[in-house]
């Protein structure tokens, strides 16, 4: 564990502030939800809770049957990172999402572009692999975007169109009703 030299007290109604630097850093929104856990030596840990993330088995199966369908990169992600990647670009598992992807997501905009186009975004804040397509759309669960399902590719496969548009499309609304289950 880091310390990082900041005290804070306990108000009288149980509260505690995150400092601003650190909610930044670790990308903690206002009414995100944290996990608390506590620990033998009396630590209490506050995660970032990600209901996706719950199902990061079953999202790398759907994953793989949806670049098994589509023969291109299929990449699931929660609110903050790639949970799940098959058919290519493994390194992008657990990275962080781009700026321009979580802001996408969150106003729930369906991408579908080719390298050069206005609508082409970077998907990971630190991308070291090239695509040339991708086709995004977002995971909604009881009226929240919880994630994102993205198709990558860098081949001669011609642009992604509607067939992708759908694959994307059925495949976060899939998702989404898993997770109201």
């Amino acid at each position: 564990m880091k310390a990082t030299g900041i005290v804070r007290r306990i108000d009288d109604l149980g509260r505690i502030v995150i400092p601003k630097e650190i909610r930044r850093t670790l990308r903690i929104r206002e009414s995100d939800p944290l996990e608390i856990y506590t620990d033998r030596e009396g630590e209490i840990i506050l995660k970032k809770y990600s209901p996706i993330g719950e199902m990061t088995s079953f999202a790398r199966q759907y994953a793989e049957s949806l670049a098994q369908a589509s023969g291109r990169t299929a990449l699931i992600a929660d609110r903050d990172q790639f949970i799940a990647v098959s058919g290519g670009f493994k390194g992008i598992l657990g990275k962080s999402i781009s700026k321009d992807l979580e802001d996408k997501l969150g106003r729930r905009e369906m991408v579908i572009a080719s390298k050069g186009d206005s609508n082409f975004i970077p998907i990971t804040q630190d991308l070291t692999d090239e695509f040339e397509q991708e086709a995004i759309y977002p995971i909604i669960c009881e009226g929240d975007m919880i994630g994102g399902v993205v198709l990558i590719d860098n081949s001669d496969k011609g642009k992604m169109g509607e067939v992708e548009q759908k694959l994307v499309q059925s495949a976060a609304g899939f998702l989404g009703r898993q997770m109201e289950q």
